[in-house]
């Protein structure tokens, strides 16, 4: 079972509790009214699908009922970090393997 830490509550809490509500830090454009109908239709339905970290919305569904954002592995589905809304996220990249030393003469 997976638990997520929700930064409002301040605990670690059941998965089932949580639902994910997509790509965070998606700004809205200022005047909508301005908008060309594709950059309406960029800024409603297109999202980021990456293989590896992503910033995500999620909401305290059963819980606090406050949504938060979450830094998540999408090929582990590990959950990096939480934090609130307004606040920047602490991870924007996924630390590099370190490469394998070898001694002269052994194979890796």
């Amino acid at each position: 079972m997976l638990h997520i830490f929700c930064p409002h509550c301040g605990e670690l809490r059941s998965e089932e509790e949580f639902h994910a509500k997509g790509q965070a830090h998606i700004p809205r454009p200022l005047d909508p009214a301005a908008c060309s109908d594709e950059e309406w239709g960029n800024y409603l339905f297109f999202r980021d699908n990456p293989r590896g970290l992503h910033h995500e919305l999620w909401v305290h569904a059963a819980g606090c009922r406050k949504y938060f954002n979450a830094t998540r592995h999408t090929v582990t589905y590990e959950i990096l970090e939480t934090y609130r809304i307004g606040e920047r996220p602490s991870i924007t990249e996924l630390p590099q393997p370190r490469p394998q030393v070898v001694a002269q003469g052994e194979t890796a």
